[in-house]
């Protein structure tokens, strides 16, 4: 955990979020700003700045990211028509808060490239 990061004090408790899974790994919530009708980001509890910090070592948090994001996404019905997961990385990437997490994205159809 580290003590400025907007995620780690919603890990923790400290800031409110609309949480819709949790365990000693992983904790999910919703986007307060969706950028598609279901928006939920799904995150490591431990703090990696962006996807580039994840080490060898990590090969199993990240594996349970998708894994994860993969059963929100059927439970939230997006299974069926597709979704996209976006993992923006740095500044250029996109990245707005410097903890690693994934965006789980669907409910309405998606273009390539994205904007």
């Amino acid at each position: 955990m580290t003590a400025d990061c907007l995620f780690c004090k919603i890990i923790s408790g400290d800031i409110p979020s609309n949480k819709i899974y949790e365990d000693k790994d992983v904790y999910a919530f919703h986007d307060i700003n969706p950028a598609a009708p279901s928006h939920v980001l799904i995150i490591p509890k431990k703090h990696l700045h962006d996807i580039t910090e994840a080490k060898d070592q990590d090969a199993e948090l990240i594996g349970k990211l998708v894994l994860r994001a993969n059963t929100i996404a059927e439970e939230i019905g997006l299974t069926e028509n597709g979704f996209r997961y976006v993992i923006n990385t740095g500044s250029d990437g996109g990245q707005t808060v410097f903890h690693l997490h994934l965006h789980l994205l669907g409910g309405r159809p998606m273009s390539w490239p994205p904007g």
